[in-house]
């Protein structure tokens, strides 16, 4: 079985332009969900760089499918991500060369940044921010190091109760690695942020939903499933094209001062009026119907 599953209907070997099956990863479109699950099980689905290029490649994927409304990244068995593979701390540490390797950004065969307009948003993981599409984090089991700055590129993140994230990088003489101290700033304020990185105490899902980590703790079962359903619920009422823009507003305003975001909103409101999805938004409402909203790419 081939670890990449395609729309059988949709899909073929062309469509993936000779790249070769994925070894790390498994990717599943059902339209309008594009599911991402880091499949090394056997070792919490510890973070590699083969990984890294999987991950990256899908999301490109699933970014100009025009199937695909949101992208779900999660994990397989029992946990999200463990962090980086301990045999590459090791090599890090040994001056092996693997800290080139991390830190040289690769160049991938699918681009997923097609709204990036900053680079700010061109980082080997912060690219998640500029994907045009909903990306919705359901952390299924442990998180811990690297895997918490991938999640919180997430723009919604759902968590098992009774799991456990821990940054980790404290207790490994490291630092807040991969933009983590902007996105974990940001997302619950400084003081709890430098708690969390200081002590790299465990917290469960109850409490990151508390503080404002993510958005819902939720039982183990119904992690994923609730993901997929959210993303099934924005095909359903919201358009596509608009997601796009506020997502971009949102990460792009946050380096901004209240007027430029005030004046870039007016002027991307002027445009919203033209485009086919306002005519229909009205007159769904009108007709008190569900929208029927053209995908991205269509």
């Amino acid at each position: 079985m081939l670890p990449c599953t395609l729309r059988s209907s949709e899909s073929g070997p062309d469509d993936y332009n000779g790249v070769m099956p994925y070894e790390q990863i498994l990717f599943e479109v059902d339209d309008p969900v594009a599911t991402i699950t880091l499949n090394r099980p056997d070792s919490l689905n510890a973070w590699t760089d083969i990984m890294a290029e999987e991950v990256r490649d899908a999301v490109g994927r699933a970014a100009t499918d025009p199937a695909v409304v949101g992208i779900v990244l999660t994990g397989a068995g029992r946990g999200f991500c463990a962090g980086a593979d301990m045999k590459l701390l090791s090599g890090l540490s040994s001056g092996s060369g693997a800290a080139e390797r991390l830190t040289t950004p690769r160049q991938e065969s699918v681009d997923p940044t097609g709204s990036a307009t900053s680079s700010d948003f061109a980082g080997t993981y912060t690219y998640l921010l500029a994907v045009p599409k909903p990306i919705i984090g359901a952390i299924n089991g442990p998180v811990a190091g690297m895997g918490v700055p991938i999640v919180l590129g997430c723009d919604v993140r759902f968590m098992n109760t009774d799991t456990v994230l821990t940054t980790s990088f404290a207790q490994r003489g490291l630092v807040a690695e991969w933009g983590l101290s902007w996105l974990l700033t940001r997302l619950v304020g400084p003081a709890n942020a430098l708690d969390l990185l200081y002590t790299a105490r465990k917290i469960r899902g109850d409490e990151a939903a508390r503080i404002g980590l993510v958005n819902r703790a939720l039982p183990a079962d119904e992690v994923v499933p609730a993901a997929q359903e959210y993303v099934r619920q924005l095909a359903r009422t919201s358009s596509p094209t608009s997601m796009s823009i506020m997502k971009r507003q949102v990460y792009e305003q946050l380096h901004a001062g209240l007027g430029a975001a005030e004046r870039e909103s007016v002027r991307l409101m002027g445009e919203s009026f033209t485009r086919p999805d306002f005519a229909e938004g009205v007159a769904s409402y009108l007709e008190k119907r569900d929208p029927d909203f053209p995908r991205l790419g269509t």
